[in-house]
């Protein structure tokens, strides 16, 4: 095996989760696949981030200390355990529970966190929701641990700049920072994150309306990024979009701005929240195609232990599909699949781990569900026959459109039945009588591996590609990206208190002089609201031909990288996802010219591969960490000298 006349190197553009926890894979394989190198002249490993790195932009610490994570303490880890099933050596590590638990019994955490975020230490429980700003500090924990557990031969470097420009020299990749600094690198990762990017046409044109009619449009973007001082008091105010990008607009415009939220007197429930305003409270009406905020995340543990995943919807089946060379249906083909194994999540966790409230045993109950097609009326039969309360019953419609069925003659009408529908979700997602959600949940972390390999194989149907599996990215986020049960509690106290209105599902937004007018298909025949601002309450979408990222812009204009467009049968244009195109099973970038660029990566939510989210639960086998572990090793494999690995498939 030749020795490489220089050392081996890696640029990783992006120092947050993502870039971490590729690191943190490429650590433990470099042993087994640069051995050489590792004994000679070494490896490096250059991390490129201007914000600091471990936390990356999202969750650095220089953000407001009320936003919170979404997921509880001891659901947190950036490690591989043994539920992980990938080429790479299992190398585990503390969890964010395990990290703070640590921290208070054996550490300083006045002189590491700062007291503000000691006292916040102090109170967290497995079951806590930290704050972002606390969560910071562990990322930052995992890197030191990271970059410690490197092999000798292994030199990591981190460079506190933004990544410029990206060329190629004598096969060697060579990355220009803001600092004047030039990399060179035999492979690069792009593990970026989100996209910021110019606004698309309709922004813009909405942007130049609204000031011709002096009116104010907040477009999409990081809410916590966000110039929020234009909204004044006293104002009302229109949000478009209900997920985390609307509650990060809560937090801020109300608790952010001095209002208070404490201890209802007045309700037998202890939970229940009244909000003290402190007079700088705008008035805000928010609505979204479904009309209600993302289901709260579930604050139970499993009672049965992890379903037996996968069931109808694992490798071997996609594996057949996609040898089946397309097209692939989702809607007929694969839709009755991912449905009957977010069942099997479901009604294990209820014949399991509450069977006092069927009237079978788990196994009659699999033998038979098993045999039954996903919506047929013999599985409604044999659901009514063994599961006697509706409430234990998965409805898969009703987590998708909350809404359906309500209507109301006017916005104030509207305002109880929304909050009844948004309070009994929150009740199912912290009463424990409820565990079958979060096996449904669990379920779809399944599903959603095997739709990511159909969605990279090609063999989707058009139709498909361009609608059901954008259908199914937005229903998957808003079962398994809500918010907190306190911050779902907080909104229902705005909510009564006459400060946060909920307009309905199928919002629409029209605009003249007089203001932004806004309806939905639940407020049908009413009179529209009217305001004068109007806030976009998500990020914005991907799109790398509109990306302010002077890297990516320069690598698709040479035609070195690919934005995704999705064809008809015909060849005609469908849609263009704005994702940068990679190959499936390693990241790998695809070109213009139809080829795979073997040195150069790229990982997030900025690209074709879907993953859900840069850190995950504990034992799970987690995709994040699995891909992971397969960008790793083909990045450690494009080195000078690596011990060779099979080329996957474009």
């Amino acid at each position: 095996m030749s020795r490489s006349p220089h050392a081996p190197s890696v640029v990783i553009v992006g120092a947050g989760p993502r870039g971490a926890g590729v690191l943190e894979r490429m650590v433990a394989s470099a042993p087994e696949l640069l051995s050489d190198a590792l004994a000679g002249p070494g490896v490096d490993v250059h991390l490129v981030d201007p914000f600091p790195a471990g936390a990356g932009r999202i969750w650095r610490h220089a953000q407001s200390p009320l936003l919170a994570m979404n997921s509880m303490a001891a659901d947190v880890t950036m490690w591989t355990d043994s539920s992980v099933v990938c080429d790479g050596p299992v190398a585990p590590g503390p969890s964010f529970w395990d990290w703070a638990q640590d921290l208070r019994e054996h550490g300083d955490p006045r002189a590491e966190l700062g007291p503000e975020l000691a006292d916040e230490l102090a109170q967290v429980t497995a079951s806590t929701f930290p704050s972002r700003r606390l969560q910071s500090h562990y990322l930052a924990a995992v890197l030191r641990e990271v970059v410690g557990r490197a092999p000798g031969g292994m030199r990591v470097h981190v460079h506190r700049t933004t990544a410029e420009a990206l060329d190629e020299t004598d096969g060697r990749q060579v990355v220009t920072l803001a600092d004047g600094t030039v990399l060179r690198g035999d492979a690069v990762v792009l593990a970026s994150g989100h996209l910021d990017a110019t606004p698309t046409d309709d922004e813009i044109a909405l942007a130049a309306r609204a000031a011709e009619f002096g009116l104010r449009y907040l477009p999409p973007e990081q809410t916590s990024d966000s110039d929020l001082s234009v909204i004044a008091p006293g104002e009302t105010v229109l949000a478009r979009g209900l997920g985390l990008a609307f509650v990060d607009l809560v937090v801020l415009l109300f608790e952010g701005r001095g209002g208070r939220f404490v201890p209802d007197p007045d309700d037998a429930d202890p939970d229940r929240l009244r909000y003290e305003p402190c007079g700088r409270e705008p008035v805000l009406i928010g609505g979204s195609p479904r009309g209600a905020t993302y289901h709260s995340k579930t604050h139970y543990q499993l009672r049965a232990g992890r379903p037996p995943l996968p069931r109808f919807l694992g490798p071997d089946v996609t594996d057949d599909l996609i040898a089946s060379g397309g097209p692939v249906d989702v809607a007929t083909r694969v839709w009755p699949l991912m449905a009957k194994e977010i069942g099997w999540g479901w009604y294990h966790e209820l014949f399991v781990g509450h069977p006092d409230r069927v009237r079978a045993g788990w196994d009659e109950f699999a033998g038979r569900f098993s045999a039954v097609a996903h919506g047929s009326p013999e599985e409604a039969a044999l659901i009514a026959e063994l599961v006697p309360d509706p409430l234990d019953r998965l409805d898969l419609t009703a987590l998708d459109r909350p809404l359906d069925g309500v209507h109301a003659p006017d916005l104030e009408a509207l305002q109880p039945l929304v909050r009844e529908r948004i309070a009994e979700d929150l009740r199912q997602h912290v009463d424990e009588r409820h565990t079958p959600h979060l096996g449904a949940f669990v379920a779809m972390l399944s599903v959603y591996t095997e739709t990511t390999r159909l969605a990279g194989s090609g063999v989707l149907s058009p139709r498909s590609r361009a609608r059901d599996m954008p259908w199914w990215q937005s229903f998957f986020n808003s079962v398994a990206s809500g918010p907190p049960g306190f911050r779902v509690r907080q909104m229902l106290a705005l909510s009564r208190a006459g400060y946060l209105r909920f307009l309905g599902a199928g919002m629409s937004v029209d605009i003249d002089a007089d203001g932004f007018h806004a309806t939905s298909t639940t407020l049908a025949g009413a009179a529209p609201v009217t305001t004068r601002v109007l806030v976009d309450a998500r990020l914005p979408d991907p799109s790398v031909s509109r990306t302010v990222d002077g890297l990516l812009g320069g690598l698709l204009a040479r035609g070195e990288a690919v934005e995704e467009v999705l064809y008809d049968d015909d060849g005609a244009p469908l849609r263009n996802t704005g994702l940068l195109s990679v190959r499936p099973a390693d990241g790998a970038l695809h070109t213009a010219d139809g080829g795979v660029h073997e040195r150069r990566f790229a990982v997030g939510p900025h690209t074709t591969v879907k993953v859900a989210g840069a850190f995950t639960r504990p034992g799970m086998n987690a995709q994040s960490l699995r891909y992971n572990d397969a960008v790793a090793r083909a990045v450690l494999g494009a080195l000078p000298g690596a011990a060779s690995r099979a080329a996957p498939a474009a």
